[in-house]
Parts: C-alpha cells; sequence; structure tokens
C-alpha cells in the first residue's frame, strides 16, 4: 500500500474519531454489539445510496478524497485509510474511504456530471450528517436517495 502513495491513489491519515472503544479490545472486556436499535427494528447498520445529479469536480481525486474524509468524519465515522483511481480520457474516479464502522465508495462520471455513493455506517454514526458534505463539495442539481437496513434482525 505505501508504494501507491507517491501515487496519490491511498492515503493514510487515519480519522482522530478512533477511540479504544471502537479499535481495541482490552483483555477481559465484554464485547460490544454494534447492531443498531431504531423504530423497533435491530439491524448492523445503514447503507445510504446516493446519486449525485449535474455535480462538478468529479475528476479531482484530492477533492473527492477531501470531501468523502469530511463527510466520514461528519458521520462520526473513523477513517482507517482511503484509495482512489482516476480513469483517462474521460477523467471519471473511483475509489472507497474505508472505515472502521463499514465504508464511503464514489464512482464517477464527469462526463455525465454524475457521482454514485454508498454510504454503509455501522453503530452510533449517522450516515445521513455526510449528505451536505456531500452537497457542499460537488453542487449537485439534483441528489437521488435510497436507504436501506443491512443485517436486519428478524
Amino acid at each position: 500500500m505505501n508504494a501507491l502513495m507517491p501515487l496519490g491513489m491511498v492515503s493514510e491519515y487515519p480519522s482522530e474519531n478512533q477511540t479504544n472503544e471502537t479499535c481495541l479490545m482490552g483483555a477481559g472486556e465484554e464485547q460490544k454489539d454494534y447492531f443498531v436499535e431504531r423504530d423497533g427494528m435491530k439491524f448492523a447498520g445503514t447503507h445510504l445510496l446516493v446519486d449525485l445529479w449535474g455535480a462538478s469536480r468529479l475528476d479531482d481525486p484530492d477533492h473527492i478524497d477531501a470531501a468523502l474524509r469530511d463527510a466520514a468524519i461528519t458521520a462520526g465515522a473513523t477513517i482507517l485509510h482511503s484509495h482512489f483511481h482516476h480513469f483517462t480520457p474521460n477523467g471519471g474516479v473511483s475509489g472507497v474511504v474505508v472505515l472502521a464502522e463499514s465504508h464511503i465508495s464514489i464512482h464517477t462520471w464527469p462526463e455525465r456530471s454524475f457521482a454514485a455513493v454508498d454510504i454503509f455506517m455501522c453503530g452510533a454514526c449517522d450516515p445521513n450528517k455526510a449528505i451536505p458534505i456531500l452537497q457542499a463539495a460537488f453542487s449537485p442539481e439534483r441528489i437521488d436517495l435510497d436507504e436501506q437496513r443491512r443485517g436486519r434482525v428478524v
């Protein structure tokens, strides 16, 4: 992974949201259940499918990395690392910010001013708090949003 750093494809700046509770478990500690209980339903986490239409700056991997990191931190997530690939000739970007609580991924089509973003978070994180960050970063004309509760306990 370190070999990719000079190419600007991998970022190894973990967020400061990391806590012993999230990432480490000491000897003798009881394992915590990070499933969520809301509206009488217990589930692993919330998965948002976000389509950004009429969006800008979709060909700039550094901007996208910074925006997705900001979105993750705002949602209360712990960043582990990120990886982005810049395609040619159209300039699209595909990438992921890996979180202790899951991930945020993006695939962009700058020639269509379109981006598909997945935000999946478990535990106490609130992925909906990431939406205003995406709006500010990419200035979309329209956002289509679908929410799924993953890992529902029946």
